[in-house]
């Protein structure tokens, strides 16, 4: 996948590009990339995501390059490149194994550290510190390399994050030890939790050191797992598309790695096969599945020259199409890229633990000297230095930000990337957090409630004429007209497989209506005036009954005699009266917005169950509509599909572009419904709601266990209960905390909404 491009809506040499960064470990991180970044000459835009892994850059490419910003994340101690065409997974394999690896190191030797240590003098010997600084070098080592590597770069960029604080933790747990080893009797003799006498010789803590490295290990392994099972949606909509592709050259098939296609290739497909790239077919006919696109479930039949994309699946036919876009230029790659870019963005709740965590490794160092002072000063002379020192480590370590860090970004990815298995495409992570805080929906009449097209709703007859002889005689006396409510009569009588004669001779009269003569007998067909240019009368309360129904009726008379009215509206879509519940039942305000007139509106809201209608209102009108309702106080999503729709999406808090839309109404509209189903609304809605409550609990949960971790760690209790938080339990605390964060934000895998149906 190309990770640069230069939008239409970035301006002059402005171009984007996203970055892969490694090495990153907590928010902290996060934040010293995102700054380092944007102090780079010629950087407008940066934004780093912590969950991600990734750097969304907007720069002036006369200014600054690709290598400029890789080699300025590098001084900053961190690894950025342009990711790689087969996305973020192999990177992800890698971390992980090389995670597992050093884990394995550490619970090696760092196992019989443990052992020695808790085992209350039972396996003391002479020289057993000597054989406790042995297994614990290859942790400190190897294991805990990365960690070290990462907290000199952060303090030689003056600032501080939760690698220092691990580092100083293990580091002065570990010093301390060594030279409690190489001179025992240094410092006074004593006990401290859990440790048995030692006589007149120093403790040490070389277990403590051991354990932490390993637990850190062991919640950044899982923490990859985890956010690698994050990503899992994006990586099924990349799936769709396969890895090869049969293309014709010089006549002959040729199977060929899909990044070989060209615009212009001839591509071959064959039935059971998925459609590589996007074109138009130029030989062959078939039935396609393009459910991932549309969420239409039947089949869509295609021949020559019309188009194909790629992902969807070819059924039944051999196809031979033009490819006319490849690469990152596909529907299916452009879907991928806004839900990674989307993803890639921060929500504004995300501001409060950016600001949190900003400040906190300087406090908690400040509180971790304050530990160390204040039970060097009031402990027992005999204990005073142990307990300090290990107060200090544990404050150290668990206090590390990495569930604040990770608290939104985690549900923000795996939200987005559930919305997109459900055809909810979100444009950004504050359209996400505005789709949350609706309360109002406004929906566009034509094309969104309504299918947008007229047709037969009601037929009304008159003596002994049934529905099927008055829609057959008025389908054979249209049959020769272009009037669009002439075709939808045509197509009613089609779809009731009707016979219908072929007129013998056929008049129009415009803005009067049809004359025609069909098997012998003359039929009129059209309005009062025309019945009423005939002598015909009878059709007076039909017509009324079909009016006030907001309905446009269609007269007709035989041989001079009325006998049947046709009543001719745009029918509502078959979901819109469960989607309209729906969004009631969430406590929505629904309210349509329509330039018809009133009465059809009004038969329209009736059946939909809609109290609040505004009819009448012209292109220009419909922002202004938007804004009264903003003006009273409501959060507003408005839903439209036209391009005189897009004012009212960009003024609205949330716009939603059907699937249908137009792409004037898509690039206005901050979510997308890819399938063409009001339903998919409420499900959208549903969505973000239930992302941003999983983000809240992720904060409040990431808050909480610090708040009660830090003063636990320091000793408060101590006075109280006796109790004091080992080293090792902290640091198994930090890592469930980031752990339980991720698992919290993985809930969203599984979520079920209402009406949506996967498409990947």
């Amino acid at each position: 996948m190309n990770a640069v491009e230069t939008s239409p809506s970035l301006s002059g040499a402005l171009e984007r590009m996203d970055l892969a960064v490694s090495g990153m470990t907590c928010a902290a991180c996060a934040r010293r990339v995102e700054r380092t970044l944007s102090e780079v000459e010629g950087v407008q835009e940066c934004s780093v995501n912590f969950a991600t892994r990734k750097a969304s850059v907007v720069f002036d490419a006369k200014t600054t390059s690709v290598n400029a910003l890789t080699e300025a994340v590098a001084s900053a101690g961190y690894q950025a490149e342009v990711p790689k065409a087969e996305g973020s997974s192999e990177a992800d394999s890698a971390e992980e194994k090389g995670l597992r690896r050093r884990l394995a190191v550490a619970v090696l030797f760092g196992l019989p550290v443990v052992v020695m240590a808790m085992s209350h003098g039972a396996l003391d010997f002479p020289g057993s510190n000597w054989v406790q600084l042995l297994f614990t070098l290859p942790v400190i080592a190897y294991s805990g390399a990365p960690i070290f590597k990462a907290a000199w770069a952060a303090l030689r960029h003056r600032s501080a994050d939760m690698n220092v604080l691990v580092a100083l933790g293990t580091g002065t747990a570990f010093l301390y030890s060594v030279v409690a080893t190489q001179w025992p009797t240094l410092g006074a003799s004593g006990e401290h939790a859990g440790h048995g006498d030692h006589g007149a010789a120093l403790p040490v803590y070389f277990e403590a050191a051991a354990a932490v490295i390993g637990f850190v290990l062991l919640g950044r392994f899982l923490e990859s797992r985890a956010r690698t099972r994050a990503g899992d949606a994006i990586r099924r909509l990349q799936a769709l598309a396969p890895a090869n592709a049969t293309v014709l050259r010089d006549g002959v098939e040729r199977e060929v790695p899909l990044s070989q296609v060209r615009v212009g290739d001839e591509v071959v497909v064959r039935p059971g096969q998925s459609i590589p790239v996007d074109g138009s077919v130029v030989e062959g006919a078939s039935s396609v599945d393009e459910s991932m696109l549309t969420g239409e479930s039947l089949p869509v039949e295609k021949s020559a020259g019309a188009e194909v994309f790629a992902g969807t699946m070819n059924s039944t036919g051999r196809l031979v199409f033009r490819a006319a876009k490849v690469g990152t230029d596909t529907a299916l790659q452009q879907i991928v890229q806004v839900v990674e870019r989307a993803q890639g963005t921060k929500a504004p709740i995300a501001r409060l633990a950016d600001v949190v965590s900003g400040v906190f490794t300087p406090v908690v160092l400040l509180i971790a000297i304050a530990t160390f002072a204040a039970w060097f000063v009031l402990a027992p002379e005999e204990t005073r230095l142990t307990m300090a020192v290990l107060n200090t480590v544990a404050v150290l370590v668990i206090a590390c930000p990495c569930a604040l860090g990770l608290a939104t970004p985690a549900a923000l990815m795996v939200g987005m990337g559930r919305g997109a298995q459900l055809g909810v495409l979100v444009k950004s992570a504050a359209s996400l957090e505005g789709a949350s805080h609706i309360d109002t929906v406004v929906l566009d009449k034509t094309g969104t409630l309504t299918q947008g097209r007229p047709a037969v709703v009601r037929i009304i007859t008159s003596g002994d004429m049934t529905e099927r002889d008055v829609l057959a005689l008025t389908a054979a006396a249209e049959s020769g007209s272009e009037h669009p409510l002439a075709r939808a009569i045509v197509a009613e009588a089609s779809a009731r497989e009707l016979k219908v004669a072929k007129p013998e001779s056929f008049a129009a009269t415009p803005g009067h209506g049809v004359e025609a003569r069909v098997e012998g007998r003359t039929v009129f067909v059209g309005s009062r005036r025309m019945m009423e240019r005939h002598g015909v009368s009878g059709s007076a309360e039909a017509e009324r009954a079909l009016t006030s129904d907001g309905q446009t009726p269609v007269l007709v008379a035989v041989d001079g005699k009325w006998v049947g009215a046709i009543g001719i509206a745009d029918p509502e879509r078959e979901e819109a009266a469960s989607a309209v519940q729906s969004l009631r039942s969430m406590g929505m305000h629904v309210v349509m917005l329509t330039g018809d007139h009133e009465g059809p509106a009004s038969r329209v809201a009736r059946a939909l169950g809609i109290d609040r209608v505004f009819a009448g209102v012209l292109p220009e009108g419909k922002a202004h509509v938007v804004r009264t309702l903003q003006a009273e106080g409501r959060k507003v999503a408005m839903v439209g599909d036209g391009i005189n729709d897009a004012p009212a999406l960009a003024q609205a808090d949330l716009g939603v572009a059907m699937g249908t839309g137009t792409d004037v109404a898509r690039d206005a509209a901050g979510v997308a419904l890819l399938r063409s189903d009001l339903r998919g609304l409420p499900a959208a809605l549903g969505l973000a709601r239930s992302t941003m409550g999983v983000i809240r609990q992720n904060l409040f949960w990431a808050f909480l266990y610090n708040a009660l971790g830090i003063p636990v760690a320091a000793g408060l209790l101590y006075t109280m209960t006796g109790w004091l938080l080992s080293p090792m339990l902290a640091s198994l605390a930090m890592s469930l905390s980031s752990v339980s964060v991720l698992l919290n934000s993985l809930r969203l895998r599984s979520l079920r909404l209402p009406a949506a149906q996967p498409v990947a």
